[in-house]
């Protein structure tokens, strides 16, 4: 979360500082897990989605989780492909991956979740309560990382479509990512 309020105090990402001493306290106040939930909750009632996209391309969730030389390597390997042929390959070598190169220069990525939120939500149907969309939105900002690396390009959340959930927790949830360069 410290990672996260700091980029929320850097300017150039246009939060309100209004809102600024509401995430201190809560950082200075709570610890683990309830820090987290209300943090969340305090971003989805207080920040637009837009902001929280920018924040979250920042400190996704899940962001350099050992991979990163793999990744890294990967994209070297096939620097002069087409990002088509280039999604391709990745998903052929990273098992588990499921994205789509659209036609309007977005991929779109189907991703399931099997920790986190998962791990402590009942396998049944339910409602999501609103933090709940604001953690899958830092997943995104998790899976863009991911991707970034992979296939040496530059992507921004476009969307975060939660909508599945509502049905069964087991359904995936889908990230859309524009690509800038």
């Amino acid at each position: 979360m410290k990672s996260i309020l700091k980029s929320m105090q850097n300017r150039k990402n246009g939060i309100p500082e209004t809102v600024l001493p509401l995430f201190e306290h809560i950082m200075d106040n709570y610890e683990g897990d309830e820090c987290y939930q209300k943090f969340m909750k305090a971003m989805d009632e207080h920040l637009t989605t837009e902001q929280r996209f920018r924040i979250f391309e920042q400190n996704g969730g899940c962001n350099g989780t050992g991979y990163d030389k793999v990744r890294k390597a990967f994209a070297l390997k096939h620097a002069g492909l087409p990002l088509a042929e280039k999604l391709e390959l990745f998903l052929d070598a990273f098992p588990g991956r499921k994205a789509v190169l659209n036609d309007d220069n977005t991929i779109t990525v189907t991703f399931s979740c099997r920790h986190g939120y998962y791990l402590h939500a009942p396998k049944r149907k339910f409602n999501l309560p609103a933090s709940v969309k604001t953690y899958f939105e830092r997943c995104a900002g998790g899976r863009l990382y991911e991707y970034q690396k992979a296939l040496g390009v530059k992507l921004r959340i476009k969307s975060v479509d939660v909508s599945a959930l509502d049905e069964h927790v087991s359904n995936p949830v889908v990230f859309v990512f524009e690509v800038i360069e």
